[in-house]
C-alpha cells in the first residue's frame, strides 16, 4: 500500500493477495473486534429509535460490513445504520403506513445513490474545506464523550448512538449529563473506570499488547458485572447489551422482511427515497473525507465508488428488511484508532455481527454497556484531543474560526446542520482569501523611463474575483499607463472580461492608457482531462 494508492484495489474490487497478507491481518483482526463491539449497541440503539425491529439494525450492520466493505474503495470506512437518519426513518414508517412500504423506499434510495456514483456526483466530496472536516471530527469526539458518559455511569434514557443535541427523552446533551449523574450506578462507574484504565495502560506493555485492549475490557466488564450481581453494585437489565435471540438459521431467514412492490407508483415512496438518498450520500461523503483525514497512510478514497457501494448496500438492505445505511464516522474512527490497515477489518466486523446473532446471543447479552462506553470515550478523546485545537490555532484565524464554528454548530444541532453552518463560515473565508488573489500588481518602467502599472492576471480568474478587480481598476490613478496581462490565464470569467473591456472603453475619460496583453475575447472552462498529467 502506498500513498498514491487511491482506490486500494488495483486489481479490482477485492485484491485477495493484499488483504490476506499476515502483516495486514495482524492489525485488521483486532481492529474488527473493536469495531464489532462498538457497532453492536449502536445498531440496536438506532433501530430502536427508528421504530424498526432490532433485527433490522443488526442486519444493516451486517450488510454494511460485508457488502459495502467489499465494494467500497475506502480501506478504513465502516458503514451501518446512521443516527442522522433516525428521524427520517421514524417519520417515513409512520407516513407510509407500513414497514414494507418503507423498505421499498430504501431500495429505490439505493438505486438513486448508484446513479449518483455513475454520473460522478461524488465530486462534491472534494469541496469540503479541511477546517470544517477537522471541526466535524472534533465535534464528534466531544459528542461521543458527552453522550457516552451517561452509559458509563449507568443511566441513559436516550437511545444508544444519538448524536443530536435535542434528545428523544425531552432532555438535551447537557441536561442529560446532569440527569445521569443524579441516577449514578456505582457498579457501572467501576466497570467504566477499570475499562478506561485497561485502555490506557494495556497497550504500553508490548508483550501483552497482542491481545486487543477493548477485548480485554469486555472480558473484564463481564466478569465484574457477574461479581456485582449479588452485591449492591448490581447492574440493571437495561445496562447490558440486548440483542434478539435467533435459535436457528431458519428462524434467522424468517425474520427477513420483503418490500411491498405494489406501491412502486406511490409518490410519497419516491419522495422518501430521494430524501434518504440525498442525506445518506452527504453523510457518507463527509465521513469518507473525515476518515481519509485521520488515515495514518493518507490514502484517498474514491468518492463515486463509495456512492455506488452505499447504494448497493441500501438496495440489498431494503430488499432483505434492513434500515438505510451510510458510512459512519464513529465506527470508522474507532476502526482507525484500533489500528486497521485494510477493508478486511470492516468486512470481518460484519461477519462477527452475523456470528454473534446466530450463535452467541446469550454471551453477547452479558456485556455491560458501561465497558463499551469506555471504548467510545477513548475514541472521543482521540478525536477531540487538545493538540488538534493547538494545530488549528497555529494555522491562523481563517482556518481556526470555521473549525470552532463547526464544532459548536455540530454539538448544538446535529451533524448535517452543523457542517452546513461550518461550510457557510468556511466559504466566507475562502471567498475573502480568493478575492485578494486574482492578480499580481506591480509598477515597472518602460523603455522611456515612464512608470507603467502592470496587472498580471492569475491562472484562473473566476466570478469570485470580479469585485476585487473592479475595485482595483476604478482606483487606478489618473493619467497612468496600464497593462492588463492575461498571458498566464487559462480561464477568465465572462463577467471579469466585461469589466476589463468596459474599463478600457471608459479609461480615456481619466487620461488612462490601457493595453491588453494576451487576453482573448472568450475562454472555455478547461476539461478535467486537460488538467491532468499525461506521460
Amino acid at each position: 500500500m502506498t500513498q498514491h494508492d487511491h482506490s486500494g484495489d488495483a486489481n479490482g474490487f477485492f485484491d485477495v493477495k493484499k488483504y490476506f497478507l499476515a502483516k495486514n491481518l495482524k492489525k485488521d483482526i483486532p481492529a474488527s473486534i473493536v469495531v464489532f463491539l462498538v457497532a453492536l449497541p449502536l445498531c440496536l440503539g438506532i433501530a430502536l429509535a427508528s421504530g424498526a425491529p432490532l433485527f433490522a439494525g443488526l442486519l444493516t450492520g451486517i450488510i454494511g460490513g460485508i457488502v459495502v466493505g467489499t465494494v467500497s474503495g475506502s480501506q478504513l470506512s465502516v458503514a451501518g445504520p446512521a443516527a442522522g437518519l433516525t428521524s427520517i426513518v421514524f417519520s417515513a414508517i409512520a407516513t407510509l403506513g407500513s414497514y414494507e412500504a418503507f423498505l421499498l423506499s430504501v431500495m429505490i434510495a439505493g438505486g438513486i445513490q448508484i446513479i449518483f456514483g455513475i454520473i460522478k456526483a461524488g465530486i462534491i466530496g472534494n469541496y469540503f474545506p479541511s477546517a470544517v472536516i477537522e471541526g466535524m471530527l472534533a465535534a464528534i469526539g466531544i459528542i461521543l464523550i458527552m453522550k457516552q458518559f451517561p452509559h458509563a455511569v449507568g443511566y441513559d434514557a436516550d437511545y444508544e448512538g444519538n448524536e443530536s443535541f435535542a434528545q428523544a427523552d425531552t432532555h438535551n446533551t447537557f441536561s442529560g449529563l446532569m440527569v445521569a449523574i443524579s441516577k449514578i450506578n456505582y457498579g457501572a462507574v467501576i466497570i467504566a473506570s477499570v475499562s478506561i484504565a485497561i485502555m490506557l495502560f494495556w497497550p504500553k506493555v508490548k508483550k501483552l499488547a497482542i491481545v486487543p485492549a477493548p477485548l480485554l475490557v469486555v472480558i473484564a466488564g463481564v466478569i465484574l458485572a457477574s461479581v456485582f450481581s449479588s452485591t449492591g453494585f448490581a447492574l440493571q437489565k437495561d445496562q447490558y447489551v440486548s440483542i434478539p435471540s435467533v435459535n436457528s438459521a431458519s428462524e434467522f431467514f424468517g425474520l427477513l422482511r420483503m418490500p411491498d412492490f405494489s406501491q412502486i407508483t406511490r409518490g410519497q415512496i419516491w419522495i422518501t427515497a430521494g430524501t434518504i438518498a440525498l442525506v445518506a450520500s452527504l453523510e457518507s461523503l463527509l465521513s469518507l473525507e473525515a476518515v481519509d483525514k485521520i488515515d495514518p497512510i493518507k490514502r484517498i478514497s474514491p468518492t463515486n465508488r463509495e456512492l455506488i457501494a452505499q447504494g448497493t448496500g441500501n438496495l440489498i438492505s431494503g430488499f432483505l428488511g434492513g434500515l438505510p445505511m451510510t458510512a459512519v464516522i464513529v465506527r470508522s474512527s474507532a476502526n482507525v484508532n484500533a489500528g486497521a490497515r485494510t477493508k478486511m477489518s470492516a468486512i470481518m466486523h460484519g461477519f462477527l455481527l452475523l456470528l454473534s446473532l446466530l450463535f452467541i446471543p446469550a454471551i453477547i447479552n452479558l456485556i455491560p454497556l458501561s465497558c463499551l462506553a469506555a471504548i467510545l470515550l477513548m475514541t472521543g478523546y482521540k478525536l477531540a484531543r487538545i493538540g488538534l485545537f493547538q494545530h488549528m490555532w497555529h494555522k491562523g484565524l481563517p482556518q481556526f474560526i470555521p473549525f470552532v464554528v463547526t464544532i459548536v454548530a455540530v454539538v448544538l444541532t446535529d451533524l448535517l446542520i452543523g457542517v452546513g453552518i461550518g461550510l457557510f463560515v468556511g466559504g466566507f473565508f475562502i471567498l475573502y482569501t480568493n478575492l485578494r488573489n486574482p492578480y499580481f500588481y506591480q509598477i515597472v518602467k518602460d523603455d522611456n523611463g515612464k512608470k507603467v502599472i502592470h496587472i498580471k492576471l492569475a491562472e484562473e480568474v473566476s466570478f469570485l474575483n470580479k469585485a476585487a478587480i473592479q475595485v482595483t481598476l476604478t482606483s487606478l490613478p489618473k493619467s497612468s499607463d496600464v497593462i492588463i496581462d492575461g498571458s498566464n490565464s487559462r480561464f477568465i470569467d465572462p463577467d471579469v472580461l466585461e469589466i476589463i473591456e468596459n474599463f478600457k472603453h471608459n479609461a480615456y475619460t481619466k487620461g488612462i492608457v490601457v493595453q491588453l496583453k494576451d487576453i482573448k475575447p472568450r475562454y472555455d472552462v478547461p476539461k478535467l482531462n486537460e488538467l491532468t498529467y499525461k506521460p
